[in-house]
């Protein structure tokens, strides 16, 4: 271990493992270290005997649930849009191959105490009873104009600069009710408040273009995909590229001590008496506590169950997005669904994970709203675990500190984490040739 590296990556989550295949492939000398024994991290999968002791002590689970080796459960369980960045990831750096996906099988979005399929194009807004009949035509109209729309071609955007127009200007524009725009925004364009509001409308209109162009890619119910057996897959298929281009990987390392110079730049880590020399550090937030700062808590319920969600076309994955304003909340509740078919439960099993950014001293009550949509379950589990961001100047410590995982069901806040990360190093890299 006494060697020089140009990273020491601690922590196998998937920001991670993103982050050393990245780099590995980039043709940087990468050491990567986790304090436990398996991948993931935060982001692990758990089989059913793991899951019963993280939440339920030392009991064992009952036969009735079946094989424990036959689940993999998610601990931060999260979809993928099928034409999003973690899927452009996976097929640039070829980490596809050591992966199968399966589209899930509906979206869905919680409306006047109901759940109704996401519509995502005209013909679809056309169709769907969240709307009345008028409703339709100007909706019908909006996505139109959305899905015509060109950033690189002027004549598409009908005079509108949408660069320095709000969201909020954009929809008045066609006049859209307020039960619409909370569909639009939190279950099209996946914006988890309603900050996007008084934010320029172009990055709404591009996450609604990327929800249909998902869409169309696997002509699927939904534009999410999900890989077999789970999430737990994806650290490990990163780890395995960052491998096949050098980096070295070092599992069960015990108090990872991130040592720093006389400048207060990152100088090595310690584990065991050794100490391996760096010019950078990535990790995710518990190897630095002292360089990051709380901003939330997530509440998540677990729920293993014996059917699909009611009133999702008997949905084997879905998602529902219950937007705040539906349930007085500052803050989305995200519904997240996948069973047998995706081979992380037995046969006839289903997992099930509602979860939301903790606004009270009682998280667990908060979750009811989604909890209340599974119907029957045949074991739950409560899970809630602090949030953190980085409070540090990368520039002057080297130190890269990841953001914990937020309550949202899909990717693209993760990845844009890791986008900002890998963009911060490389240049970062590239001021240090100069």
């Amino acid at each position: 271990m006494d060697e020089e590296y140009d990273v020491i990556v601690l922590g196998t989550g998937l920001k991670e493992c993103i982050l050393s295949g990245l780099l590995s492939v980039d043709g940087l000398k990468v050491l990567h270290m986790d304090r436990n024994d398996y991948y993931g991290g935060d982001s692990t999968s758990l089989n059913l005997n793991q899951l019963w002791k993280r939440f339920r002590g030392e009991d064992k689970p009952p036969a009735h649930l079946g094989a424990s080796r036959d689940y993999n459960v998610d601990m931060v369980p999260k979809f993928m849009m099928a034409n999003g960045t973690l899927v452009r990831t996976l097929i640039h750096t070829d980490v596809t191959k050591y992966l199968s996906f399966k589209a899930v099988d509906g979206s869905y979005v919680f409306s006047k105490g109901k759940i109704h399929k996401v519509p995502a194009t005209d013909m679809e807004a056309l169709k769907s009873p969240l709307m009345g009949l008028f409703e339709k035509r100007r909706a019908r109209n909006f996505f139109i104009y959305v899905q015509d729309y060109n950033e690189a071609d002027p004549k598409t955007h009908q005079g509108l600069d949408l660069t320095t127009m709000t969201t909020r200007e954009l929809i008045a524009k066609y006049g859209l009710s307020d039960d619409t725009v909370d569909f639009i925004g939190h279950a099209l364009a996946l914006h988890r408040d309603d900050r996007y509001l008084n934010e320029p409308a172009i990055d709404t209109v591009k996450r609604m273009k990327l929800y249909a162009e998902s869409l169309a890619r696997f002509q699927g119910g939904s534009p999410y995909i999900y890989p077999l057996y789970g999430l737990g897959e994806l650290p490990q298929g990163f780890a395995r590229l960052s491998a096949v281009y050098g980096g070295t990987y070092m599992l069960n390392k015990p108090d990872c001590k991130v040592e720093f110079d006389m400048e207060g730049k990152v100088c090595g880590v310690t584990s065991e008496g050794e100490t391996a020399k760096c010019k950078k550090v990535v990790c995710d937030p518990s190897y630095l506590p002292n360089k990051v700062r709380k901003i939330g808590k997530v509440a998540r319920a677990i729920a293993i169950m014996s059917h699909p969600i009611a009133n999702t076309n008997d949905s084997h994955s879905v998602q529902i997005i219950l937007p705040q304003k539906q349930l007085g909340r500052k803050s989305d509740m995200y519904v997240f669904c996948c069973s047998y078919t995706h081979n992380v439960a037995p046969k006839g099993k289903f997992i099930a994970f509602v979860s939301t950014e903790a606004e009270t001293d009682n998280p667990q009550s908060e979750l009811k709203p989604g909890i209340d949509l599974l119907g029957q379950v045949d074991e739950l589990f409560f899970d809630i675990y602090d949030r953190y961001e980085p409070v540090n100047e990368p520039s002057l410590d080297n130190c890269f500190v990841s953001t914990s995982y937020d309550a949202t069901t899909h990717f693209e806040t993760t990845v844009t984490d890791t986008v900002d990360l890998s963009v911060d190093l490389s240049a970062a890299s590239a001021a240090e040739e100069y």
